[in-house]
């Protein structure tokens, strides 16, 4: 289009300001745009141009004619470049350039040969006239070869400056891709010049170098040396690391210690993939301080799982001499005087204190698995309520039972299940004193059944709930420190979680949550229509 256009302009420039030698012989360059215009664009550009030109020619020729327009015009070549130029933007530069020559050199032969085919004169055909003919030929074809290098050139250059923006885009996606992949990586990774000046940072890295200085951006690392941050670490071996990588030397993972962590440090050359020169290097540190702590964890917990397991034995092996102490302790209170009495009661309590220690021990260390089976939380709950009446009335508390109106079944331990509710109803009647109320209640949520153990005690400081699971922490007198943690097992066991909340001088709540199965959902109209 741009040629089409520009075609256009030139031919009316070149009838505007078109001269003849002699009266005779038509100097008028419009011929070269117009072929140049047909060859690039075909017979959809020439037939226009062709026509604008021949109108052009009406417009400003003084004295025209049929025969004038043929030999002054070039009309006569036409059919001769549409034909060429199905096959002119395939061929190169060269033959362009022949091409255009070729066409041009019988047109403007017609145009200075005309005066013969007009006039049948040759008088003005001297030296002089012949020079300047053969000038003007040269003029012309030399026009229309540098018109079309000149375009050749601009396409070459316009291709050339797409490529480059092209590659640059292309450049520019994969930098922005690279870092990407590079900051979601879990490792700190920078690179460095041949200069030690930091070319590529990732997020990782960058949050390492923060640790020293928090206000510090990309800005301000990207083109500076890396000494400047390596004592983030241990700034020795970092710097060792580099100079060995930037001789082309690969070095192996090394572990390094600073204040902030424990870190594996790596360093490798950067190379040109085309000649093979090192370029630069790059640095990746990983940070395994979390890893090595979990790691330390793991082997307490070994150590812990098999002391555990020791205890486990002993315990178990000191329970029978203890029953076999008990048994002979009844045996000598029948014999001995009703005096004694009161100090056998004392010591048999102990010892089936000792003995309940024992049992919750051995609950603890016995890791095994738990067999669950499709049972009812209200029946559990049904089935412990005259024992836990008969506790409560010993005490002259009262006991409320709040329970939902359907309750589905869950996958429990009706076992373990007692076991949570008793220790956790008597660690609340324990709690509180005459005239207490316990009140046990459930609910039934979207994703979880929840049981609800509520006491009107003296509640517990906030300091201490957080250590109401730890092993052996007690706030009883003769508490022993293991219900609250048995409990917890049981829970985690039913895949639950449990939760307290405590406020003094009103009570205690302990709510235990088991998490519903996915077909309980088809319960939720029922129960909606009942409320």
């Amino acid at each position: 289009m741009v040629i089409v256009i520009s075609s256009a302009v030139s031919l009316m420039l070149c009838s505007i300001f078109s001269s003849t030698l002699y009266g005779v012989i038509s100097l008028n360059m419009g011929i070269v745009p117009l072929f140049v215009a047909i060859l690039y664009g075909g017979y959809k550009s020439g037939l226009p141009l062709a026509t604008l030109y021949i109108t052009f020619y009406f417009i400003f020729t003084e004295e025209y004619s049929v025969s004038g327009l043929l030999l002054h015009t070039g009309i006569l070549m036409v059919p001769v470049l549409f034909f060429t130029s199905a096959s002119f933007l395939k061929v190169p530069l060269k033959e362009k350039i022949h091409r255009i020559m070729i066409c041009l050199l019988p047109a403007m032969l017609l145009v200075i040969v005309s005066p013969i085919f007009l006039m049948g004169n040759l008088h003005i055909y001297s030296m002089t006239s012949i020079f300047i003919m053969t000038f003007y030929l040269f003029i012309s074809l030399f026009c229309g070869a540098m018109i079309i290098y000149l375009i050749e050139f601009s396409f070459e250059r316009l291709l050339l400056r797409e490529q480059i923006m092209g590659m640059s885009e292309k450049y520019l996606r994969e930098e922005d891709k690279l870092q990407q992949l590079m900051d979601v990586a879990p490792l700190c990774m920078v690179s460095f010049n041949g200069n030690r000046e930091v070319t590529s940072i990732n997020e990782m890295m960058m949050n390492l170098f923060k640790m020293k200085n928090p206000s510090l951006t990309k800005d301000d690392v990207i083109g500076y040396s890396v000494s400047l941050f390596t004592d983030l670490v241990e700034k020795d071996a970092i710097e060792f690391q580099i100079s060995q990588a930037l001789k082309g030397m690969i070095m192996e993972h090394e572990l390094t210690h600073s204040d902030s962590g424990i870190y594996y440090t790596n360093a490798s050359p950067l190379t040109n993939s085309f000649t093979s020169e090192i370029i630069g290097a790059v640095l990746v540190i990983q940070d395994i301080t979390e890893l090595e702590r979990l790691r330390s964890e793991l082997g307490n917990m070994e150590r812990l799982s098999l002391v555990g397991q020791m205890a486990a034995s002993i315990t178990h092996e000191i329970r029978n001499p203890m029953a076999v102490v008990r048994g002979f302790l009844q045996l000598m209170n029948e014999k001995s005087p009703s005096s004694l009495d009161h100090y056998y009661r004392i010591v048999m309590e102990e010892l089936d204190r000792a003995n309940g220690i024992i049992n919750d021990f051995l609950s603890l260390a016995q890791n095994r698995v738990t067999e669950k089976e499709d049972y009812n939380l209200h029946k559990i709950i049904h089935e412990l309520s005259p024992l836990l009446w008969a506790d409560a009335n010993l005490r002259g508390q009262s006991i409320e039972l709040e329970l939902e109106e359907i309750m589905p079944d869950l996958r429990l331990n009706a076992k373990e299940i007692k076991q949570l509710i008793l220790n956790l109803a008597r660690n609340a009647m324990e709690a509180m004193n005459d005239k207490g109320q316990l009140t046990l209640q459930t609910k039934m949520n979207l994703k979880s059944i929840e049981l609800i153990v509520k006491d009107t005690g003296p509640g517990i400081p906030q300091s201490k709930i957080e250590k109401l699971f730890v092993p052996f922490f007690t706030t009883k007198d003769q508490g022993t420190g293991l219900g609250l943690v048995l409990c917890m097992s049981i829970v985690e066991r039913h895949k639950g979680k449990i939760a307290v909340h405590s406020e003094e001088g009103v009570g205690t709540i302990f709510t235990v949550s088991f998490p519903r199965d996915s077909t309980l959902v088809k319960l939720i109209p029922e129960i909606e229509s009942l409320n």
